[in-house]
């Protein structure tokens, strides 16, 4: 894996800061520039243009992503199912830690190109893996496959929303209340 310069870290996180504020659609090379206190052209020299530079920062949030994902699935027990469950609360705690990520993880595609959008759909991969394996594991319907992952991607994405709003707490309890959740859902047919 090949390490991005300093600039290029520093670009990537001004370029998270300027969709975050102003949005895909708004997204400005010259912005960031002036934010990062370098010249219009320095972006270009790490990114061809807009989108390779929008493709970037997605990249960089899926490694960000898939770090912890990796240390997870090496310290999870062989069970798909606690697998997955644990997945799903992390990646709650990951859109929790960085709030600064969720605006780019929940962008609508209609804003993206395809290249942006099988980065951005690499997110839960790991997650559709795992519940497509678990339920051919016992032997569920396709209709209940689709099903269960709208649950688990509604309790993922629907907690996160709920704790920014401060419906519910961000605490170790209500953690365990969506472990809990997530987990009887695969306990229903």
């Amino acid at each position: 894996m090949r390490i991005p310069s300093k600039t290029k870290v520093e670009l990537i996180l001004a370029g998270i800061r300027e969709i975050r504020v102003h949005g895909i659609q708004n997204f400005s090379v010259r912005r960031i520039a002036a934010d990062c206190g370098v010249s219009c052209s320095a972006p270009y020299k790490h990114f061809k243009n807009k989108n390779d530079y929008i493709l970037a920062i997605l990249h960089y949030i899926n490694d960000q992503w898939h770090q912890v994902e990796r240390q997870i699935l090496a310290e999870s027990p062989p069970s798909i199912r606690e697998r997955l469950v644990r997945i799903s609360v992390a990646y709650i705690r990951f859109l929790q830690e960085n709030p600064h990520y969720r605006a780019i993880i929940m962008q609508r595609d209609e804003n993206l190109n395809p290249a942006q959008i099988r980065e951005k759909s690499s997110l839960s991969a790991c997650s559709h893996r795992l519940v497509l394996r678990y339920c051919r594991a016992v032997g569920m319907p396709e209709g209940d496959r689709l099903r269960k992952t709208f649950v688990v991607r509604s309790a993922i994405y629907g907690a996160a929303l709920m704790m920014d709003s401060g419906e519910i707490e961000c605490t170790e309890e209500t953690y365990e209340m969506i472990r809990g959740v997530i987990q009887r859902e695969f306990d229903l047919p």
